[in-house]
C-alpha cells in the first residue's frame, strides 16, 4: 500500500536508531487511518527504535477508555497484547497540573503583537511533561478546516493537543474573539501564529505526518518539517474539505456522525454549516445518539448556557471564573449575534434534535426538536425550497461563494 511505503521511506531517513520515540495521535473524533498509521510506525521502528509509544492529543476532550482505544487502533485486545504489547498508549491529561511542565512564557507585549491587539496579557506555556522522556516526537494526524485555528494539524497537536489548561483556555478564547465565521478554513490566522511561536519552546526534534482524509479515503500525506508539511496539507484540505454554495438556506439539517458523542464535539456540525444559513434561518443538529451537553464541562454549560460573543464581552466580570474554552464553545455554537441593552439577538436559530431533553435545551438557550419527529425523507431534495440536508456533517466546511476568506 502506498501509505505504508511513504511512511517507511520517511522513517528510513530519520535518525531514530536506538531512540525513544513518541507519536501524537488524534482521538476518535477525527476521521483518520489511525490504526493503519499505528501499525506502520510500530512495524517500521521495531528492532530499530529503543521505544515507541503513542500519546492521544485530547485537547479538551475526555480520556478514552481501553475499549475505545482498541476501536481507534482497529485491533482486538488479543492482537494488542500479543503483537504490540511493548507499545504504550497514553491519554493526555489536560486537566492534571502535575502532568504539565512550564516551558516558557509569552509576554503581554508579544501577545499584543501576535494577536493584533486582541489579547495583550502574559500567557504561561505548559505542555505534557511526558514528551521530555523521549528523543523524537512524531505528529500523526489529519488536517481539516477548524473553528479556532483555521486549519487543524501540525503544531496544533502540541497546542492545545497536549498543553496545559491556561494556554488551552487562552487558545480557544482567542479564536472566539476572531469568530468561527472569520477564522474557519483560513490558513494564516492569529491563532496559528501564536501556536507556531509557542512551538519554538519545545526543544525536542519533531517530524509531522500530515494526513488529508475524506470519507472516501486518503487524499494526501505530507511528511517532514511541521510548519512546511502542515502548510501543504492545509492547501490540499482547502481544496477537498470546503464546499462553496451559491446561496444561503433558510433551513439546514446537519446529521452528526456517531464519532461525536456529546454536544461539545457534535457542535462541529454548527461550526461547518453556520456560513450557509440565511439570516433568521434554522440550523438543526440532528444527532439522536447524543444525550450529553459535555462530559467534561456540562455543569458549567448548564449554568452559563449558549450565547453570542457580545453577551460575554459585555459582562466579562460576571464570567471571570468560567474557563475560556467553555465560553468560546458557547459562542461558537450560538453563532454570530448582538447583545445590546440586555437583549440578545442571535443571527440564526440553533436547534438540537438530539437525545438531550427539551427542558435542558431551553435552559441552555438552544432550540429543541424531537429527533423522533424528524423524517429525513421529507427533508431531502428540497434545495430549491431553501432546505438543505448535510450528512456526516462536522468536517466539510460549507461557505457561500460570495463570502471570501478573511
Amino acid at each position: 500500500m502506498e501509505i505504508r511505503a511513504l511512511v517507511r521511506e520517511a522513517l528510513a531517513g530519520l535518525d531514530l536508531g536506538g531512540k525513544r520515540v513518541l507519536a501524537l495521535i488524534p482521538d476518535s473524533t477525527r476521521t483518520a487511518p489511525v490504526g493503519l498509521m499505528f501499525r506502520t510506525l510500530a512495524d517500521g521502528l521495531e528492532g530499530r527504535a529503543e521505544k515507541l509509544d503513542f500519546l492521544i492529543a485530547l485537547g479538551t476532550h475526555r480520556a478514552m477508555t481501553e475499549e475505545q482505544i482498541l476501536r481507534l487502533l482497529e485491533m482486538t485486545a488479543e492482537e494488542r497484547r500479543a503483537r504490540y504489547g511493548g507499545v504504550e498508549v497514553f491519554n493526555h491529561a489536560w486537566d492534571d497540573a502535575e502532568a504539565m511542565e512550564t516551558i516558557g512564557t509569552l509576554s503581554a507585549g508579544q501577545m499584543d503583537r501576535l494577536t493584533e491587539g486582541r489579547y495583550a496579557r502574559q500567557v504561561a506555556v505548559e505542555i505534557n511533561r511526558r514528551i521530555f522522556e523521549y528523543d523524537h516526537l512524531l505528529i500523526v494526524g489529519p488536517t481539516f478546516p477548524h473553528e479556532v485555528v483555521g486549519f487543524s494539524g501540525g503544531y496544533k497537536y502540541l497546542f492545545p493537543g497536549i498543553c496545559g489548561a491556561e494556554f488551552l483556555n487562552f487558545f480557544h478564547w482567542l479564536g472566539a474573539l476572531v469568530t468561527n465565521w472569520k477564522i474557519n478554513g483560513v490558513k494564516d490566522t492569529v491563532v496559528r501564529r501564536v501556536i507556531h511561536r509557542t512551538a519554538e519552546f519545545v526543544q525536542v526534534p519533531i517530524t509531522n505526518f500530515g494526513l488529508v482524509v475524506t470519507r472516501k479515503g486518503l487524499k494526501g500525506l505530507y511528511i517532514g518539517d511541521p510548519t512546511e508539511s502542515w502548510s501543504a496539507a492545509a492547501d490540499l484540505s482547502a481544496r477537498v474539505h470546503i464546499r462553496t454554495m451559491d446561496r444561503p438556506f433558510k433551513k439546514v439539517l446537519g446529521i452528526a456522525p456517531e464519532m461525536y458523542d456529546d454536544l461539545w464535539t457534535g457542535a462541529k456540525v454548527m461550526y461547518k454549516l453556520e456560513p450557509i444559513v440565511a439570516d433568521g434561518g434554522d440550523l438543526i443538529i440532528y444527532a439522536p445518539h447524543i444525550t450529553e451537553v459535555s462530559y467534561t464541562h456540562g455543569r458549567i454549560l448548564d449554568r452559563i448556557g449558549y450565547h453570542c460573543l457580545d453577551y460575554f464581552r459585555e459582562q466579562m466580570d460576571k464570567f471571570a471564573d468560567v474557563p475560556g474554552a467553555v465560553c468560546a464553545h458557547s459562542t461558537h455554537v450560538k453563532g454570530l449575534g448582538t447583545y445590546c441593552n440586555a437583549v440578545e439577538k442571535p443571527r440564526i436559530n440553533v436547534i438540537l434534535a438530539t437525545g438531550i431533553p427539551e427542558e435542558r435545551c431551553r435552559r441552555i438557550n438552544l432550540g429543541y426538536m424531537d429527533p423522533r419527529e424528524v423524517r429525513l425523507a421529507a427533508w431531502l431534495n428540497r434545495e430549491d425550497q431553501g432546505i438543505l440536508v448535510v450528512d456526516h456533517a462536522g468536517e466539510i466546511l460549507h461557505r457561500l461563494k460570495s463570502e471570501k476568506p478573511v
